[in-house]
């Protein structure tokens, strides 16, 4: 069982980590999917996209649920039955699930470096022209992407938009935090994210402060 990094961020919530190496017939085993999720499921024609769906199953198992736990709103969030607040991403062979009493999320990303010429869509870019052209500017950005992708999945309304309604504060590699806010509807929220790497892949995750910072 792959369960790549289990990490208790409070006494409330937990990240799970699962990196995919089994076949499609191994993680179909023991799986149970609501009539919902067994319709996307058999709409997916990636084996990849497949694999990641499953292996999300288990990481739910082992935080003591199944797919019928899970409902999705019109937004196409997660939610749990029993009211407690999920996020879920995955990237190629990665997946991740955040379990918490508070509003959550998490994104992980593959560091590419396509996301050099994206970044102007989603961030001001020349806020890191002093790291070069080279790797620590595809990280960062990798970075900026997962955490602006962790508070669009906490936040959970669509019209949020990564560029101007999302900031997210210049950082160190090495703190592995950095605060962010968003500024939406006349409202402005601030949220400390955490970071870290995991091969050459960044996992962002957010929750939601008990009181605005």
């Amino acid at each position: 069982m792959p369960l790549y990094k289990e990490i208790t961020i409070d006494e409330a919530s937990r990240l799970r980590l699962w990196r995919v190496e089994e076949t499609i017939e191994t993680l179909e085993k023991d799986i149970e999917l609501s009539a919902y999720c067994r319709e996307r499921y058999d709409g997916m024609k990636s084996e990849m996209h497949r694999k990641a769906f499953l292996s999300i199953r288990h990481l739910l198992k082992l935080f003591g649920y199944t797919d019928f736990d899970l409902e999705y709103d019109q937004n196409g969030k997660p939610h749990l039955k029993d009211g407690k607040h999920i996020s879920i991403s995955h990237s190629y062979h990665f997946t991740a699930v955040i379990v918490s009493d508070k509003p959550v999320g998490v994104d992980v990303e593959k560091q590419r470096e396509k996301i050099k010429y994206i970044a102007p869509k989603f961030t001001p870019v020349e806020e890191y022209k002093s790291l070069g052209n080279g790797d620590d500017l595809i990280k960062k950005l990798t970075i900026v992407w997962g955490a602006k992708e962790a508070i669009y999945k906490l936040f959970g309304k669509q019209g949020l938009l990564f560029l101007h309604d999302i900031y997210v504060h210049d950082f160190d590699f090495d703190a592995s935090t950095t605060h962010a806010y968003v500024t939406h509807e006349g409202v402005k929220r601030d949220y400390i994210l955490h970071f870290f790497e995991l091969e050459d892949f960044i996992c962002v995750y957010a929750i939601k402060p008990e009181k605005n910072l």
